[in-house]
């Protein structure tokens, strides 16, 4: 296996999944972000994106808070210190293989 295929495999999967790597990504623009924001902005149903939050959440990269305001609930999540440095990691990993990418040759030695 070359050293890019090792990089791509080496991967975090926690965060590479799709709509984690969206959530990571989307979370480390702000502070935190509401529950509806976030369904809002991925368009995952509310089990989906529970789920997904509950997995990151059991990673250690985001925390859950739940509080009322006023009568209704309000979910805020927000990146662990873990998960912003998690967040930053993986895109200058997929950075690297990019570039790396960008400078493999085909088999037959054409660019």
């Amino acid at each position: 296996m070359t050293d890019a295929f090792e990089a791509l495999a080496g991967l975090d999967r926690v965060v590479h999944e799709p709509a984690r790597l969206a959530l990571l990504t989307a979370l480390s623009a702000c502070r935190s972000a509401d529950f509806v924001s976030l369904q809002r902005l991925t368009g995952l149903t509310k089990g989906n994106l529970s789920t997904h939050l509950s997995k990151l959440e059991e990673a250690g990269l985001v925390e859950i808070e739940k509080q009322f305001i006023g009568k209704k609930p309000n979910t805020l999540v927000r990146l662990t210190p873990e998960g912003r440095t998690a967040i930053e990691q993986h895109w200058q990993a997929l950075e690297r293989l990019h570039r790396d990418a960008q400078r493999w040759q085909s088999v037959d030695g054409r660019q």
